[in-house]
């Protein structure tokens, strides 16, 4: 897998049936190795290691109901009452993040009410924070780490 815009992580993996997993320490198994898993699995040691967000308060790969539909979630951090504080979505490193990818974790975040939204394919990451008054985002540098407030650019 190729080289993405995080800190170099320490990966479990193992071949089964030709292909290669990739330990999900949240999950606690082992699942395929996709280009957007891969990403994803860099994201869930970013929000662990350097975000500090306790591995409790993650979860990976949901669904939930928008509009009537089902959909999947990538990564949500709780906040400790049970509310959402970050949604994640997760794109393949080949994937270039478009209006499109905003507006698709803007639909799910109707349903989901959190805090910050976190947008990467890996290689560009896209921070913001939700502005439910003025219905809008507002970016920012970085995620807040765990227990911080953060501030708009």
């Amino acid at each position: 897998m190729q080289q993405l815009n995080f800190p170099t992580y320490g990966f479990r993996f193992k071949n089964s049936e030709n292909k290669i997993l990739i330990f999900d320490p949240i999950r606690k198994k082992f699942v395929v190795l996709t280009p957007e898993e891969w990403v994803r699995q860099h994201v869930v040691q970013f929000l662990l290691l350097q975000k500090k967000y306790p591995h409790s308060l993650v979860n990976v790969e949901k669904l939930l109901k928008v509009n009537g539909l089902t959909k999947r979630y990538d990564a949500v951090v709780f906040h400790n009452n049970g509310n959402i504080n970050i949604l994640v979505e997760c794109k393949a490193p080949e994937v270039t993040i478009t209006q499109n990818t905003f507006d698709q974790i803007a639909r799910y975040n109707m349903v989901m009410k959190a805090d910050y939204l976190m947008v990467t394919n890996g290689h560009n990451h896209y921070f913001c924070r939700m502005d439910f008054e003025k219905e809008r985002y507002v970016f920012l540098k970085d995620l807040p780490d765990f227990g911080l407030k953060s501030t708009a650019l």
